[in-house]
């Protein structure tokens, strides 16, 4: 995928309102991947490649920022949130330990075993997992997980274009694992 096939979807970020910077560079990607221990997916690499949004979109040229290490940890923290304070618990996970500090624990560690989520814009993540074109592009808040695209395109137009093409159902994206069963028990 050629840098230059990300004009349409850079287009509607800038007039809505961000700022372009240069691509990431080579180097660059290699620097946050060795850092953050993930692979951008294909997709969302070209589209950096092309151009780094800048606004409410991650900085990854500032690997060291606090607010760059909050939004990568947003996804488990919000979800362990919900542990403490909402009484969720996913059932795979075995029985809920009684003391929320042990119940916690149990939940970070298995979070920690589940597809990486990568911050896209605001609290939208595409899912660092299967390393392919095509993931979908996931709203995070909390437990609260709905497709916000069905892929990094669509995602693009519907946040920025005003589009309408949020699916509603795993069977019209590609399956990830946890995080799509996660969207099917959504308040």
């Amino acid at each position: 995928m050629s840098d230059a096939s990300w004009s349409r979807e850079l287009d509607l970020v800038r007039r809505g309102g961000a700022s372009l910077a240069p691509g990431l560079s080579a180097a660059e990607f290699a620097a946050v991947e060795e850092r953050f221990g993930f692979q951008f997916p294909p997709d969302l690499r070209s589209l950096l490649a092309a151009a780094l949004p800048v606004g409410r979109f991650p900085n990854w040229r500032a690997v060291d920022s606090r607010e760059l290490q909050e939004t990568l940890a947003w996804p488990i923290e919000s979800i362990c949130f919900d542990v403490e304070h909402n009484d969720f618990w996913w059932s795979d996970w075995g029985e809920r330990p009684r003391a929320v500090a042990n119940a916690i624990e149990r939940a970070r560690t298995q979070l920690a075993t589940v597809p990486f989520l990568i911050p896209v814009y605001g609290h939208r993540y595409i899912p660092a997992e299967p390393l392919a074109a095509g993931n979908p592009v996931l709203s995070v808040w909390q437990t609260d997980i709905i497709y916000c695209g069905r892929d990094l395109r669509s995602y693009l137009a519907n946040e920025f274009a005003g589009a309408k093409d949020f699916p509603r159902h795993n069977r019209q994206v590609r399956g990830i694992r946890f995080w799509s069963e996660l969207v099917d028990v959504a308040p």
